[in-house]
């Protein structure tokens, strides 16, 4: 067994290691202020996307063929409003996700995401956007109907790809491909009562499941 193999085991079997989210992680988005809720933020939730981002990163990098880099949410730019989510991105770059298409795990207030994303700082979107307006009926017969689209990364939610149904969807892309601000995610929202959450194990495996089940997607960004 190679080091790189042996390093590979050591990070799998921290899976088990993993303590999942509680209904005190969410509540971060309930401290008021930016510097109160950051702090709370950087104490509580930014250790376990630390982690996450850890255990997944050479998940993803066996799915995608590629290095696949974590970067874990900074909130560096902000200076009065404290934010409404955070997040780890994964990406094919080391200095950062957002010009790339990406994978997500992220919370806001009400529930957890688990998504692709391709946002509009990417170049790529209108590669995306031809890609899968061309293989639609693929995407609609290999997204499960309860995976949720959204236009915009700053929105929690979003409608589920039963609810958009065939036009709905190539409005979404259609956007994508021709607004310059547009944005595409979809993936699975997690309820943040869901006792999922609480089983680090089955959390994981729920994560890794959604990224098998979006990488069609990734692999249509280029």
């Amino acid at each position: 067994m190679t080091l790189q193999q042996t390093q590979t085991k050591e990070i799998s079997q921290q899976i088990d290691m993993f303590s999942g989210f509680n209904a005190d992680d969410f509540d971060v988005f309930a401290v008021p202020g930016l510097e109160a809720r950051m702090s709370v933020l950087i104490d509580r939730i930014r250790p376990k996307l630390n982690e996450l981002g850890t255990l997944l990163a050479p998940v993803l990098t066996d799915l995608c063929g590629e290095p696949m880099f974590a970067h874990v949410a900074k909130h560096a730019r902000r200076k009065v409003n404290p934010p409404n989510d955070t997040w780890v991105a994964f990406a094919p770059s080391k200095r950062g996700y957002k010009a790339h298409p990406h994978f997500q795990i992220g919370l806001f207030g009400s529930h957890l995401f688990v998504q692709f994303a391709i946002i509009y700082e990417s170049d790529k979107k209108s590669v995306f956007a031809e890609h899968a307006l061309k293989q639609l009926d693929e995407i609609e017969k290999h997204i499960p109907a309860h995976y949720v689209w959204s236009g915009d990364h700053m929105v929690p939610g979003g409608d589920k790809q039963g609810d958009l149904g065939h036009e709905g969807l190539i409005k979404l892309l259609e956007r994508l491909r021709t607004v310059k601000a547009s944005e595409a995610l979809c993936g699975i929202i997690i309820d943040r009562n869901d006792p999922l959450l609480l089983d680090g194990d089955a959390f994981v495996e729920k994560v890794k499941e959604t990224f098998r089940t979006v990488l069609p997607l990734y692999k249509m960004s280029f």
